[in-house]
């Protein structure tokens, strides 16, 4: 409506030829307003004329929301093809790490290698070992994390069996640390690395290059225990923007947060005994932190993802915990967790061998909506069309178009092709969803 005003009075200002710098500024005002407003996702037009039977809705786009969900039902984005030594195959994966282009670095534990999967390929390439369970320097015994590094494109492994951290670069190894019985590894923004240690019940930091000294204790250190300065088998670790390290403490059920420089952690998400219900953990496995500080953890023995807001004293199940099992709502023992650029989920589901993917759906606004709807002239408008019903009363709607008006109508089971008691939400130049419920 706004474009439309606005041309109007283009087209008369043309007409009565009377174009200065008043009119100039004013339009240019007009404009720079207009796209500050289709920049906010917030910004809708929903068009309101006769009965829809549709309670909420949510407005999606790829603004960076406060909050995401994920879709329960997760795609194998690797193997999944029973245990085995081929290149669709896996063995009890570890950690893994997604990097900007989607594809995967899989610590194959019982493979005893480092597998890459590219996006959407039916089967991997051996990027580390492969050459049989050792110790030689091109082969591997259990590698349960891995790590790359975005400065020179090598990969570090926690050789674990060997008790060794190793540097792969174009097949080329080197021994960064030995005689640590390594575990979880992590890298931060300047630089450093950051190793747990199961044995030690410690994690140290080591500047990257500067390998030849005992490393600095960032947490733990003070033996085997359940008090806040100890751990019970750390395990995986996520270090955040400022150089707080979050731990995985499998032994006692719970994640501890170390900042930096601190003497003792602080108890971010479990920590209430080995249990199922949303206060406790069992044995807590992938770990990682998003920005807003929520802490997601591989829940390995309750076959769940937990999320965990700091200061909150339970979690909340996002997928997962339907039992142990194999279909698509299911997990086995996750073990390695890790988000891509786009906050999708990825879980190295150990016991089932495969690499499990949940697409994630920001929810920015909710907008409660009765007796509306809205005409059919939008409707060839509208490129693509996907309808997922999630469950027995919410379906999931993904399209996108181009630099035009992202318009599409949602019924109650019905597609935008039929014209009656259909809503339409209006959002322009952006790749959207909506999620709805009825």
């Amino acid at each position: 409506m706004k474009f439309n005003n606005l041309t109007e009075q283009i087209k008369k200002i043309r007409e009565e030829n009377e174009f200065n710098e008043i009119n100039l500024k004013y339009l240019r005002n007009q404009l720079m307003k207009m796209n500050q407003e289709l920049n906010d996702p917030s910004n809708l037009s929903i068009q309101q004329e006769s009965q829809l039977f549709i309670n909420e809705i949510s407005v999606i786009s790829l603004e960076k929301p406060k909050f995401k969900k994920w879709i329960q039902n997760a795609i194998t984005v690797a193997a999944g093809n029973g245990q085995g030594q081929n290149l669709n195959q896996l063995n009890r994966p570890g950690g893994i790490y997604i990097d900007k282009n989607k594809n995967i670095f899989i610590a194959d534990s019982f493979n005893h290698r480092i597998i890459g999967w590219k996006c959407d390929a039916k089967e991997g390439q051996i990027i580390a070992g492969g050459n049989g369970e050792g110790d030689r320097m091109n082969q591997l015994n259990c590698p349960i994390d891995v790590i790359f590094d975005q400065q020179n494109h090598s990969i570090i492994i926690a050789d674990y069996v060997n008790r060794r951290v190793i540097q792969w670069l174009n097949q080329k190894q080197q021994i960064l640390i030995d005689n640590i019985d390594c575990w979880g590894l992590a890298i931060d923004k300047h630089r450093f690395l950051y190793i747990s240690d199961l044995v030690k019940n410690e994690v140290r930091r080591w500047k990257m290059g500067e390998y030849y000294n005992e490393g600095i204790i960032v947490a733990g250190g003070n033996g085997q225990g359940n008090q806040f300065n100890q751990f019970n088998y750390p395990s995986f670790i996520f270090v955040d923007e400022e150089q707080s390290v979050y731990v995985s403490d499998r032994g006692n059920n719970r994640v501890m947060k170390w900042r930096k420089d601190e003497k003792e952690g602080t108890t971010v998400a479990g920590g209430n005994g080995q249990g199922r219900n949303r206060n406790q953990l069992s044995s807590p496995a992938g770990l990682v932190v998003d920005d807003l500080g929520h802490i997601y953890v591989a829940d390995y023995w309750n076959h769940r993802i937990m999320r965990w807001c700091e200061g909150k004293e339970e979690g909340e199940i996002i997928v997962g915990g339907n039992g142990k099992g194999n279909q698509s709502n299911q997990l086995y023992g996750p073990m390695g967790l890790s988000f891509d650029d786009e906050r999708n989920l990825y879980v190295a589901d150990y016991f089932n061998r495969r690499i499990e993917s949940m697409k994630s759906y920001p929810i920015i606004e909710n907008v409660t909506l009765s007796n509306s709807n809205i005409t059919n002239e939008i409707y060839p408008l509208i490129k693509s069309v996907r309808s997922d019903w999630t469950s027995s009363n919410t379906r999931l709607i993904t399209f996108t178009e181009g630099l035009t008006n992202i318009i599409l109508g949602i019924f109650d089971n019905r597609t935008p092709d039929d014209d009656s008691n259909a809503l339409v939400v209006k959002i322009y130049g952006i790749q959207t969803e909506l999620f709805i419920n009825r």
